[in-house]
């Protein structure tokens, strides 16, 4: 049982509101809260269009009610605004928590109507900073109180949208070590991981694993484009593994594709989908890759790897920054550029097998002490908690 003690919720009804639950670093958040509100005595409800997330969300004993919240066309924002304040009366909701632009745009409305509070987490660095892009953007910023996921997101919400300090709290994105822990992911895992990858047992290779949605921002055509620069001796020793779901990009992957073959890559680069069991994917890797072109606003692949004990190489941008200790717990390479990931790959491999376990350590420990799932929790609790206490003395 976790040191950190959750606030009481018993009674009230949180509901979140997120486009789907799909896969990614927001949608994860939303079941780790969820699962927090019901520990703490609350009905965690949540407002989406549904996804593979939901089966877990439900086993923990959380309701996803589906309603058509990703469209951006403002007739349907607002009718989903009434849509949403209906459902607030009907199931006594006492706090909405809002993920993404276009559903808390509704969810606001919803809010105002009903006289409940509200609250957004700023899950990145949206696109557009003036004019009607700036103001669709600026919803994220209107929270009671406004979750900003890491320091550097906070540092950019207060830039683009001044956002009072006052309003805002950083609570980073948390790692549940009870299941990114190399000691509980047992060999069969692993080997189906292997499996589904293809890599034989007598594989000698080490594997670049880059875990991410396969779209261009993430990285992928940089991470080839890498290996391709590296010398014929270093290409060798490595199998690099693109790790993700497509959502429909399929002519990304054509593209990723070509690139491969153009590269002669063809033995050295696998497109496996996506992967439901990371622990295992981190566990059968040696050195995992985040080479995001734009910055992440957190940055979880680095703090998961990180706490399975792997080195890990990321953009030098972003909230990856305040994860991972360069040359101590990994490497920082310049956003887009090949060349400088190669190098830092190639720095890596020269630590040797030694190097790279004390590296992986270090940043296993790193992680552990700034970045844990609970600490998320108990803090975006404690927003809630003290919105409705302020909530019930107006």
């Amino acid at each position: 049982m976790s040191a950190i003690k959750l606030p009481d919720l018993s009674g009230k009804t949180i509901l979140q509101v997120i486009p789907d639950l799909q896969a990614g670093g927001a949608e994860r958040t939303t079941l780790e809260v969820a699962e927090a509100i019901i520990e703490a005595g609350g009905r965690a409800l949540v407002v989406s269009e549904g996804g593979r997330l939901v089966p877990a969300l439900e086993r923990m004993g959380g309701l996803n009610i589906e309603l058509k919240v990703r469209s951006k066309n403002p007739v349907t924002m607002k009718l989903n605004g009434g849509k949403l304040a209906r459902l607030i009366s009907a199931q006594s909701v006492d706090l909405i928590h809002a993920r993404s632009r276009a559903p808390a745009w509704s969810a606001y409305w919803a809010a105002q109507q009903a006289g409940i509070p509200f609250v957004t987490t700023y899950h990145g660095a949206y696109s557009g900073v003036s004019g009607m892009k700036r103001k669709y953007n600026s919803i994220m910023a209107r929270g009671d109180v406004v979750i900003a996921n890491s320091e550097w997101t906070a540092a950019h919400v207060r830039s683009v949208h001044d956002t009072p300090r006052e309003k805002m709290v950083t609570i980073p994105r948390g790692v549940d070590f009870d299941e990114f822990d190399a000691s509980v992911v047992s060999e069969e895992r692993k080997q189906a991981i292997r499996t589904a990858w293809e890599i034989s047992p007598n594989e000698k290779r080490l594997v670049l694993l880059l875990p991410g949605r396969l779209t261009e921002w993430k990285g992928q055509k940089i991470a080839i484009d890498a290996m391709a620069s590296l010398s014929g001796a270093e290409r060798v020793k490595l199998l690099l593994v693109l790790a993700g779901d497509a959502q429909g990009r399929s002519a990304y992957v054509a593209a990723l594709e070509d690139r491969i073959i153009e590269a002669e890559l063809g033995g050295s680069v696998r497109i496996v989908g996506h992967c439901e069991d990371m622990p295992a994917a981190y566990a059968v890797s040696d050195i995992v890759l985040a080479p995001s072109t734009r910055p992440e606003a957190f940055g979880r692949v680095a703090a998961e790897a990180s706490a399975m004990g792997k080195p890990v190489i990321v953009a030098d941008h972003g909230g990856q920054k305040e994860i991972v200790v360069e040359g101590t717990t990994g490497s920082r390479a310049e956003p887009g550029n090949a060349a400088d990931l190669a190098a830092s790959i190639r720095a890596i491999l020269q630590l040797g097998e030694q190097g790279r376990a004390g590296m992986g350590e270090a940043g296993r420990q790193h992680v552990r002490e700034r970045f844990s799932k609970r600490g998320l929790q108990a803090a975006t609790l404690e927003v809630y908690k003290r919105l409705l206490e302020t909530h019930e003395v107006k």
